[in-house]
């Protein structure tokens, strides 16, 4: 089975588990529960980040473009997208806790889960650009993913 069939039938499972996964999100039993949902749900993607700005920086020429780096953080951010409806499920918003995450995640469900796919597709396209070492490809395979962050971020996080 060559690497794109793999990579689509592993995207196809993958978005089933998102959409299954979403479909159950249950309100925080108490504020300790919510707070350390937060907590996880942060980490995530705390994780997320760490491995996108080398790839930024990457792909504005500010650091030397490394497509062994690069596909070491493109699998990390497809693993990452994986985990979000996960650590998503807990909905927090009936408590104080400190998050920029809006309540649109658990109010919006179909289209939170069709952002995380999308960051799971682009991912997955900057792991194919990064074995093929093309630079240009590399680079617009970085924005893809950007692109997908930055829409998730204008529809679900406080800014």
């Amino acid at each position: 089975m060559s690497v794109l069939k793999k990579s689509v039938l592993a995207l196809t499972v993958s978005t089933s588990l998102v959409m299954a996964t979403a479909s159950l999100a249950q309100p925080a039993s108490s504020e300790k529960h919510a707070v350390y949902a937060t907590e996880l749900r942060q980490s995530i993607f705390k994780l997320l980040g760490s491995n996108m700005g080398p790839l930024g920086a990457m792909a504005k020429g500010k650091i030397p473009l490394d497509a062994k780096v690069v596909e070491k953080n493109a699998v990390r951010i497809n693993q990452l997208s994986l985990m979000i409806a996960d650590y998503t499920r807990t909905d927090t918003t009936k408590f104080d806790v400190k998050t920029e995450a809006l309540a649109k995640i658990w109010q919006e469900p179909e289209h939170f889960s069709k952002d995380i796919d999308k960051l799971t597709i682009a991912s997955s396209k900057l792991i194919a650009a990064a074995k093929s070492t093309n630079e240009s490809d590399i680079k617009k395979a970085i924005g893809g993913v950007g692109k997908t962050c930055g829409g998730c971020h204008d529809d679900f996080k406080e800014e």
